[in-house]
């Protein structure tokens, strides 16, 4: 074969020839003519902060907790219906729960269920210092608003 490559005298190959299969970008094709092909960049990832997997307080900047502010604020509730003190326990606050647990019970079996009620409103004041955020967990961390 004598004749002249891409099929005649004076035709030029095509400015930009495809890419071969499972190859993106090509490296070694040229650019068409004057121009350059966009840059391939790769998508947006969200980088995690290890040391803070739940965020960060906006206003301290300080780590929050893996326990919810929600959940234990109902938890601490549960007290209106005989049951106090779980919310600190899930909080990680094992004494003073346990605390607030066997005070309903002294004060409802010595008082034959009239001094129910101090523990209770204990409780619930418990339960909104939880909710305003008065309350951190053992290990002192603020609580998280997402359940």
């Amino acid at each position: 074969m004598t004749g002249e490559p891409f099929g005649g005298p004076g035709e030029n190959p095509p400015p930009y020839y495809p890419p071969p299969s499972g190859q993106f970008p090509p490296p070694y094709y040229p650019p068409p003519s004057g121009q350059f092909p966009p840059p391939y960049y790769p998508p947006p990832v969200f980088y995690p902060d290890p040391a803070a997997p739940y965020g960060r307080h906006p206003l301290t900047g300080e780590p929050f907790s893996d326990k919810s502010k929600v959940i234990a604020g109902l938890l601490q509730l549960l007290g209106l219906v005989g049951v106090l003190g779980i919310g600190r326990i899930y909080l990680g606050n094992t004494t003073l729960g346990i605390t607030q647990l066997l005070g309903c019970l002294v004060f409802g079996i010595v008082t034959c269920g009239i001094g129910f009620i101090v523990p209770v409103i204990w409780g619930i004041i418990d339960a909104v210092l939880i909710f305003t955020d008065r309350v951190r967990d053992s290990a002192g961390r603020p609580l998280r608003d997402a359940v």
